[in-house]
C-alpha cells in the first residue's frame, strides 16, 4: 500500500531535493546578485548556502539586533503578505535593501518561500542611520561595507520572479508525474 502524506504535512523536499533547491539560489544568485534563500513554512531556511550580495548583510546579520530586528522582521512581514496574497512581494528592510519574497504553493497548500535580498533599488541607499541604531555599528563603517551593493531594476526584480515561477513551474509539473 502507497503511504501517503496529509496535505498539511507536505515540505519543500517532496517537490525537489536540497541540491535543486540549491542550483535555484545559486542561479539567483549568479544572474541577479541575490544574496538567495529558501524558507519552509516556519521561516527556517533549507539550505546552508551562503551566497552574500554585499559586505554589509553579513555583518548586519553576525549581530543579534541585526538579525532580529532587520532580517527576520522583514522575512516574517513579507512572508506571510506572499503567503496570505499568494503573489511576490518586493520591498526594502530596514537597511534600505531591497527583498524579494515569491511564495511556494503546491496546489493550494503553503510550503514555504524562495526569494533574495541584497540589492539595491535604483534610487535607493543604504539607510546607515537605520543600521546604526538598531546594530550599533558604526556608520563609518557601514558605509565601507555597503560600497559594494549593487543596484537592481524593476525589470530585472520581474525576471527574477519570472525565473523563480518558471523554475517552481517545472518542478511541480515533474513532482506531479511522479505521482501518477
Amino acid at each position: 500500500m502507497k503511504k501517503t502524506r496529509s496535505k498539511y504535512n507536505m515540505q519543500l523536499t517532496d517537490l525537489m531535493p536540497v541540491e535543486k533547491w540549491i542550483e535555484l539560489e545559486l542561479e539567483l544568485a549568479d544572474e541577479f546578485h541575490f544574496q538567495s534563500s529558501v524558507f519552509n513554512t516556519e521561516g527556517v531556511r533549507i539550505t546552508d548556502n551562503a551566497n552574500w550580495s554585499n559586505s554589509l548583510c553579513p555583518v548586519i546579520k553576525s549581530t543579534e539586533k541585526g538579525q532580529s530586528f532587520i532580517c527576520a522582521v522583514a522575512h516574517m512581514n513579507m512572508s506571510n503578505q506572499a503567503r496570505t496574497t499568494k503573489e511576490a512581494v518586493i520591498e526594502e528592510c530596514d537597511a534600505g535593501l531591497l527583498k524579494l519574497v515569491v511564495p511556494i504553493f503546491f496546489k493550494e497548500e503553503y510550503l514555504g518561500v524562495i526569494g533574495g535580498c541584497g540589492l539595491l533599488a535604483e534610487d535607493g541607499e543604504v539607510d546607515e542611520f537605520a543600521i546604526n541604531k538598531i546594530t550599533e555599528i558604526d556608520e563609518e563603517k557601514i558605509r565601507e561595507l555597503s560600497a559594494d551593493a549593487q543596484t537592481i531594476t524593476n525589470e530585472a526584480l520581474q525576471d527574477a520572479c519570472d525565473l523563480i515561477r518558471s523554475r517552481l513551474e517545472e518542478n511541480m509539473y515533474d513532482y506531479t508525474d511522479c505521482q501518477k
